[in-house]
């Protein structure tokens, strides 16, 4: 039974810090590209990073470029996602996605709140 389970959200002060970590399972972790997503009320959901299959390779949205860090643990089957100077702006609940050619998984998704 594949799961992604999403851990680590809450609630946050502008300019304060989160790690969200996804735990996989049921699945070939090692061999999927992992990505988060993020979905804000009234909003579409939107990519905000992803990480290759080794780890190598990342790319992140622009709007969170140079504050948010993916890395994965691939003994461990876990993808965190470093999240540093946050913004009101990204206030979403956050998904996390594993895909390798036609499969698709996505987790429950986790609450982030930026607001002072």
């Amino acid at each position: 039974q594949v799961q992604l389970v999403e851990s680590g959200g809450g609630l946050v002060q502008p300019g304060g810090s989160l790690r969200l970590s996804c735990a996989a399972s049921g699945f070939t972790f090692s061999t999927y590209f992992m990505r988060w997503y993020r979905q804000a009320p009234g909003k579409e959901r939107e990519l905000v990073a992803g990480i290759s299959s080794d780890g190598a390779l990342k790319n992140y949205a622009d709007s969170v470029k140079g504050r948010f860090t993916a890395s994965r643990d691939n003994a461990k089957n876990t993808v965190d996602l470093q999240m540093n100077s946050l913004k009101p702006e990204d206030t979403a609940v956050y998904y996390c996605n594993a895909h390798r050619l036609v499969r698709n998984y996505w987790g429950q998704g986790t609450q982030v709140t930026v607001s002072s």
